[in-house]
C-alpha cells in the first residue's frame, strides 16, 4: 500500500501529468491508503464546494489507516527523534506513524520528510521524461497519432 502525502494529491488534482498518470494506476490498482490528517490539510486549501467534494469523494472510497493512539505516537516519535527543532511537524510524524503501522510506504515530495523516511519506507516513483509525456507522431506525417 502507498500513503500519498498532501503534496502529491495537489499535483494529482492539478491534473500535472507527472503525477496524474501514476496515481491514477495507483488508485485503479487499490494501492493508495487514506489518512485522515491528509485529507484534512487538502480540504483546508479546497477553493471551492467543487474541490471539496472531489477529496472527499476520494476519502470516502480509499481504506484508511487506523488513527488510534497515532497522534500520542507521533508526539513521542517527534520528541524522541527531536524532529521538532528539524522542521518536522506533528503531521508530517503522524504519517511515517500510521504508515509503519500498515507497513505502506510514503510518497510525498517534501524534501525534509523524504530525508527522515527510511529508503524502504519511501515509494520510488521516475517522475517521466517530456518525451514520455508527449503524444506519439505518426511517422509519415508528423502529426500525433
Amino acid at each position: 500500500m502507498i500513503v500519498i502525502d498532501t503534496s502529491v494529491w495537489i499535483e494529482f488534482l492539478k491534473q500535472n501529468p507527472l503525477y496524474a498518470s501514476k496515481v491514477d494506476e495507483l488508485l485503479e490498482n487499490s494501492e493508495v491508503l487514506a489518512i485522515e490528517c491528509i485529507f484534512g490539510e487538502l480540504l483546508q486549501g479546497a477553493r471551492n464546494k467543487r474541490e471539496k467534494r472531489i477529496i472527499t469523494d476520494y476519502w470516502r472510497s480509499l481504506p484508511k489507516c487506523s488513527q488510534e493512539n497515532v497522534w500520542i505516537e507521533a508526539g513521542d516519535y517527534s520528541s524522541e527523534n527531536k524532529l521538532f527543532s528539524k522542521g518536522i511537524g506533528l503531521i508530517d510524524c503522524a504519517i511515517i506513524v500510521s504508515a509503519r503501522k500498515h507497513q505502506a510506504k510514503v510518497w510525498s515530495l517534501d524534501k525534509k520528510l523524504n530525508n527522515i523516511l527510511e529508503e524502504d519506507e519511501k515509494f520510488e516513483y521516475s517522475i517521466p521524461s517530456q518525451d514520455d509525456l508527449a503524444p506519439e507522431n505518426d511517422d509519415a506525417t508528423g502529426q500525433p497519432q
